[in-house]
């Protein structure tokens, strides 16, 4: 249950601050307007949030992990917000990062 509540809060850390950077991004390049950037930042704030929920307590070991499932969650959420296509080398470049991710914070640990 652990290992399941771990991606689940990753899922939702990458959907906000992915999202948020994204909306930041519509609000400034794209000239939407304030409103995306607010909203933005807001997003961004609650990935901060997402991101202290974690099981383990170890700020560097979950913001490394993370990192890999930034890099994954970008690549899909340019696929769907974007119509960006990746290729064969940007999913085997998000796949060896998610094995990290794995190897990083689910790898059985003596205490």
């Amino acid at each position: 249950m652990t290992v399941l509540r771990s991606i689940l809060l990753f899922a939702a850390a990458a959907l906000f601050e992915i999202g948020g950077a994204w909306l930041v991004w519509q609000g400034v390049r794209e000239h939407k307007g304030w409103v995306w950037v607010g909203a933005g930042v807001i997003a961004l704030g609650l990935y901060g949030f997402f991101a202290t929920l974690q099981p383990d307590a170890h700020f560097g070991r979950i913001l490394a992990a993370y990192g890999g499932v930034f890099v994954a969650g970008s690549l899909v959420w340019g696929m769907v917000a974007d119509g960006f296509r990746p290729d064969r080398w940007d999913i085997l470049g998000a796949l060896l990062c998610l094995a990290g991710v794995a190897v990083i914070m689910y790898a059985p640990r003596s205490v």
